[in-house]
């Protein structure tokens, strides 16, 4: 988890505990605080060195103080006094699924219930029974929550660990043909690095039937609620998902309204009410008449802005775009026409060769840069004979060769490449030093910088690759950039490269993760080297013939 995850974490936990404790304002000054952390596009050091902590919106002289603290020593002693105030299992209370802050306040005042045993204890000696808000099915939902907490999994989960979960969830619902319009929404949607819980939006005429189907789930463990519109269930592995089925005239205000951010949807409320409308979930309404909310372009344009791309919706500048009208175009699956990341065997034959290209050619991919996995001989790297020669026999085919190079603290190997290749990737390790002087990687051109992290070494890999001509791999995991380092690269006028999943199974999350990261870095066609532009593929290697 980067630095500005950790500290939006702790200002989250922060905000709970101060509900907790019944305070009124202070919860959200430091959930704001967090959401505007969440979305920088640096690291929050650079920003502490600059001095411009307080230039975050949410962030002032107390808030920043804390911030540089967190960042000098690692801890915050004000959270620290913060949780003695409550007793230790009240924490815990707070990471069972359907628990809110509000809720753990209310069982311990009121019930001396002071963690998950205790709740469970008043569960089964029936002290929840006849509590205001809390009939028979409500307790049996809670004792269900107990039990997923177990193995739920703590604090929020990355989006490359939700994605599989989220697909299987969204065909089994669409292949019952009980809805029939199926979208996932919240910060999934806006390809947050990171997710909480999973929000699907449904249309149909017979919500039961969709619970039905949802519940029925094999991923699904435990259905905690359900009434009118809403079902919230618990998975096996302790997520919870909230299901919620609409008429067809809301779905796009409720997609909209879902999807959020909280940030983006208050700016909008705030557009709708200076022009004497209302908005919610339900539609745009000018008094009872409902006005917009089919679609998620009626509504924006209902309030007089352009569509707006799930992935911007952070209220970082792109309602303002929209008011002057159309935003540029993000990056789009269609866009990827080229791979030039793909990694084939050591032990690879002729067969492994031509499926890739089989595969290539079926999805109308121009360019495969293939990657050869590559050992130190001699003082220079070089790929097993049969493998570089059946791909250079191939390179007439849309293949070129490439070759992985890693760095390590001791620096690039000497001669690194030969004439068998045609471009170099460089893949930064742990520990490795600052990047290498470009000499150093002669006679090989780089092409792509893969594999570098979002921590501090980051921003000099980013300039490094301006440096060389070369592009930066975007893309979920912790030896990848994220959208906020992606963001960076690109202000930096740095390319980035997009994987396909050319060569990946069907479910793998990389592609349409990396694509979203990239889409919510404000990446178009033109900042992405593999997007198809004949200026893009000239300089990542050698362009594909057709045929």
């Amino acid at each position: 988890m980067s630095t500005n995850a950790e500290v939006a974490e702790t200002f989250r936990e922060i905000a709970d505990v101060l509900d907790v404790l019944g305070e009124k304002f202070k919860p959200e000054a430091y959930r704001r605080a967090a959401r505007s952390i969440e979305s920088l596009t640096e690291d929050l050091r650079a920003v502490a060195a600059r001095k411009e902590l307080r230039t975050i919106p949410g962030v002032g002289e107390a808030i920043g103080e804390k911030i540089g603290e967190l960042l000098t020593t690692g801890h915050l002693e004000y959270y620290e006094r913060l949780k003695k105030e409550v007793p230790p299992g009240i924490l815990d209370l707070l990471k069972v699924p359907g628990l809110g802050p509000k809720t753990a306040r209310r069982f311990w005042l009121e019930l001396g219930v002071e963690g998950p045993a205790e709740l469970a204890s008043a569960i089964d000696t029936g002290r929840l029974a006849g509590v205001k808000g809390f009939g028979p099915k409500k307790i049996e939902q809670i004792r269900g929550a107990l039990d997923a907490a177990k193995g739920r999994p703590s604090g929020r989960l990355a989006i490359e660990h939700a994605f599989p979960i989220a697909q299987r969830l969204l065909r089994g619902l669409r292949e019952s043909g009980t809805a029939k319009e199926v979208e996932i929404a919240g910060s999934f949607r806006r390809c947050r690095e990171t997710v909480g819980d999973l929000d699907i939006l449904a249309t149909s005429s017979e919500p039961e039937r969709v619970f039905d189907t949802f519940s029925g789930l094999p991923e699904v463990g435990s259905v905690q609620l359900r009434g009118g519109t809403k079902e919230t269930v618990l998975l096996t592995n302790g997520l919870q998902v909230d299901l919620r089925v609409v008429e067809p005239e809301e779905f796009g205000a409720a997609l909209v309204y879902f999807t959020g951010s909280k940030d983006h949807n208050v700016h909008l409320r705030t557009i709708a009410r200076d022009r004497g409308l209302k908005i919610n979930e339900y539609g745009v309404f000018r008094g009872e008449e409902r006005i917009g909310g089919r679609t998620e372009a009626d509504v924006y344009a209902t309030l007089q802005l352009a569509w707006i791309p799930p992935e911007l919706r952070e209220d970082r500048g792109e309602i303002e775009s929209a008011a002057k009208g159309p935003l540029p175009p993000l990056v789009e699956p269609r866009d990827l026409l080229q791979e030039l990341h793909v990694h084939l065997p050591p032990k690879a034959g002729p067969k492994e060769v031509d499926r890739l290209i089989a595969e290539a050619r079926a999805r109308r991919l121009r360019y495969v840069g293939c990657v050869v996995a590559s050992s130190a001989d001699g003082g220079a790297y070089t790929a097993p004979a049969p493998v570089r020669e059946r791909l250079r026999a191939a390179a007439g085919r849309g293949l070129s060769v490439g070759l992985a190079i890693e760095v390590g603290p001791a620096g690039p190997p000497p001669n690194p490449g030969g004439p068998a290749y045609d471009y170099a990737i460089v893949r930064p390790t742990s520990g490795a030093p600052d990047p290498p002087r470009t000499a150093a990687m002669a006679p090989l051109r780089v092409g792509l910088v893969a594999h570098v992290g979002n921590g501090p070494s980051a921003r000099r890999w980013i300039d490094w690759a301006r440096s060389s001509g070369a592009a930066i791999e975007v893309g979920p995991g912790p030896d990848r950039l994220d959208s906020s380092g992606a963001r960076v690269a690109r202000e930096a006028g740095v390319p980035l490269v997009v994987p396909t999943g050319l060569g990946l199974a069907e479910d793998d999350p990389t592609a349409p993760i990396a694509l979203g990261f990239a889409r919510r870095a404000g990446a178009g066609p033109d900042a992405v080297r593999n997007s198809g532009r004949a200026e893009n593929v000239s300089r990542g290697g050698t362009p594909a013939r057709s045929g």
